[in-house]
């Protein structure tokens, strides 16, 4: 387990010297991650040795939302104070990327060749 967490760790590691190296404007973290994946793919010995340790990890993902929630009552106040914008925010930003994806699995699905069944049935 040791083993498979230090590695874990190592690539989160890469990952953030990759980013902070080549002054990119993605999280460390993100990086480690598609590298992580990309090694995964390429090894499936290194999948069998980190998968128990990352399912351990995922089975207790709930207790890393503990801090958040901490951050979120020590800034009630200031929530309650900024509650409008922050809620017109959420509904904006719910409703444009509702939207995207829906263009875009359009264009997608056109692109394919994938008809819509009500249109080929109404016409």
């Amino acid at each position: 387990m040791i083993i498979a967490l230090s590695t874990l760790i190592l690539f989160q590691l890469a990952g953030e010297v990759v980013a902070r190296a080549a002054g990119l404007p993605v999280p460390g973290p993100v990086l480690g991650f598609v590298l992580l994946s990309v090694a995964l793919l390429a090894s499936p010995g290194l999948r069998r040795a980190i998968a128990p340790t990352a399912n351990t990890l995922l089975s207790h993902l709930s207790l890393l939302f503990v801090p958040a929630a901490v951050g979120i009552v020590q800034l009630l106040p200031r929530l309650r104070a900024e509650a409008v914008p922050i809620a017109v925010a959420l509904l904006i930003s719910t409703w444009a990327g509702m939207a995207v994806t829906a263009l875009v699995f359009r264009a997608v699905a056109a692109r394919l060749g994938i008809a819509d069944e009500k249109r080929e049935g109404a016409g």
